[in-house]
């Protein structure tokens, strides 16, 4: 850009064809890292005022196969909301817990924010991570035991759900189905286009939605497959029919999957499918705002139990199975029917008789229920780790008002004797029931009566510090993934540093006090000295 304005502009121009290059790559670099610092400092400032803090790591490769370790910082501002804010990626020289730990203190160091201080740590389940003799979390807990280890629950409902989905063969089946259906129309452009024109042409679908292969990256992806394809059942089996009987490379393919999804029974595990993932799912999108305390996680997990268990109701399936005897009647599909019944071996069942389902009901219901106690007692037992153990007897402090000395004290921000003094009044007059109602209650008060019970707000701030999952992490990946191309693969990692804490801090970015970066600049040597002048 400035070549272009020096194109009409002598004075720029020969100033341009000075011998100190101010447009070097190496000026590029160092130039943004003076943003990309006054930045993490205005950050850095935030954190200080509100006291302690916690982590968010989560690590990637980048497109030149570089280990990325994004860390995130989470504080309580002023006002009791949470927030989580990107400081830097850093290339660690391996992947170990003793490493990565060693990455996450010296940034602290380097960002000048003290270990005492840290009072939550939040990872995905990876061994190196979670492992609690050499996993990061334990080494770091060594150094600092009142930093507690939350397990990330967006990643625990995760694996929630492909627990579930390898939990009943029918459903297992029938999620393979969607995943090979979705390879074929990824790979063929024959098939997509086929299946648009019949979609369009003679179902009247305004919108097609295309069918992809399920994302083993993607936390949402599994309600939103299957859909896809039961909104559209009626042109995919046309659609494969087609495709079948032309001679092209995937009829074998689509041959196969059009018997496959023309059986009921894959019909019923696609439904059964998507009642159970799609109460797990709407737990884990809860689960991505940055607002998002352990306390609320915890409540949402047993409103998610909840409602998987009163999916037990007999009238749920009934339905379901109801439904899909209309759908596959309607098709003219082949009807779910009771699969060969094989005999127990005698060495396991003695003389015994063996139980054998007389009807499709009878057959199917117990897969359906099975399916759903495998998401509670995955559910149950995923978020059930010592540090929300630990994170819930804090919380029943402020709930129930009884202050558990030995539990406290180790917190040099909290003066336990105060707190028992103030909680005892807050309660009197607000006998408050959760985290999130008591933050509502702070927030409304006046500033004199808050300061009354200064105390009862700093244990508000430690169960608010924690985060429930590492999505912050997350999503710079993404923002990695713009930055860093395959056109774009060979920036260093000061300069991939910089750009990525300005690209993602873009409202920072537009605050940041241009005259002082210049200064800063200027000031860095003589030369520049002499030729901008002091």
């Amino acid at each position: 850009m400035l070549r272009l304005r020096a194109s009409d502009s002598p004075q720029l121009k020969q100033w341009m064809e000075r011998k100190a290059d101010m447009t070097s790559p190496q000026i590029q670099n160092e130039i943004l890292q003076l943003y990309s610092q006054d930045i993490v400092r205005k950050i850095v400032d935030e954190v200080h005022n509100a006291g302690s803090f916690a982590v968010m790591v989560d690590g990637t490769q980048d497109i030149s196969r570089k280990e990325q370790l994004s860390i995130c910082i989470r504080y309580v501002d002023q006002d009791l909301n949470p927030v989580e804010q990107f400081v830097g990626l850093y290339e660690p020289p391996s992947t170990t817990g003793e490493v990565l730990a060693s990455c996450i203190k010296d940034a602290l160091v380097r960002l000048q924010l003290p270990l005492s201080r840290l009072r939550g740590q939040t990872y995905d389940g990876a061994s190196n991570m979670s492992g609690c003799y050499n996993g990061c979390q334990a080494l770091i807990s060594k150094d600092n035991p009142l930093a507690l280890y939350v397990h990330c629950g967006a990643h625990c409902a995760n694996l929630v759900s492909q627990s579930v989905s390898e939990a009943v063969v029918l459903v297992r089946n029938a999620m393979q189905t969607v995943q090979e259906l979705g390879k074929l129309f990824s790979q063929s452009i024959s098939c997509r286009t086929t299946f648009s024109n019949i979609a369009e042409s003679e179902y009247d679908i305004a919108k097609v939605r295309q069918i992809r292969p399920l994302c083993p990256t993607r936390w949402l992806v599994r309600v939103r497959a299957i859909q896809d394809i039961l909104s559209q059942y009626e042109a995919i089996l046309d659609c494969l029919e087609a495709t079948a009987s032309s001679h092209s490379h995937v009829s074998a393919r689509a041959m196969g999957l059009r018997t496959q999804l023309d059986c009921g029974d894959t019909l019923l595990g696609l439904k059964m499918a998507y009642q159970v993932f799609g109460v797990i799912e709407q737990f884990n999108r809860s689960l991505q705002s940055t607002s998002q305390s352990v306390a609320g996680m915890l409540a949402a997990v047993s409103e998610t139990i909840d409602n998987l268990v009163a999916l037990r109701e007999d009238k749920v399936f009934d339905e379901l199975l109801a439904e899909t005897t209309a759908f596959q009647t309607a098709l003219n599909m082949k009807p779910v029917s009771l699969p060969r019944q094989r005999k127990t071996p005698k060495y396991l069942s003695g003389v015994a008789v063996d139980r054998v389902a007389t009807t499709v009901s009878e057959h199917y219901r117990p897969m359906f229920y099975s399916l759903i106690d495998t998401a509670v007692v995955q559910l149950k037992e995923r978020f059930n780790s010592v540090g929300l153990i630990k994170y819930g007897s804090i919380e029943d402090v402020l709930l129930s008002g009884i202050v558990i000395e030995e539990l406290l004290e180790p917190f040099v921000e909290l003066n336990v004797a105060d707190l028992k003094l103030q909680l005892q009044h807050f309660r009197r007059k607000r006998p408050v029931k959760s985290v999130r109602e008591t933050i509502q209650i702070m927030q409304e008060m006046a500033n004199e009566v808050r300061g009354e019970y200064a105390e009862v707000e700093k244990l508000v701030r430690l169960l608010l510090v924690n985060p429930a999952s590492s999505c912050e992490a997350e999503r710079s990946f993404s923002a990695l993934r713009r930055l860093k191309t395959w056109l774009r693969s060979t920036m260093t990692q000061v300069r991939l540093n910089a750009v990525a804490v300005c690209h993602i801090h873009q409202h920072l970015l537009d605050s940041v006090n241009d005259e002082r970066i210049v200064q800063s600049f200027v000031a860095k040597s003589e030369s520049r000295a002499l030729i901008f002048g002091k």
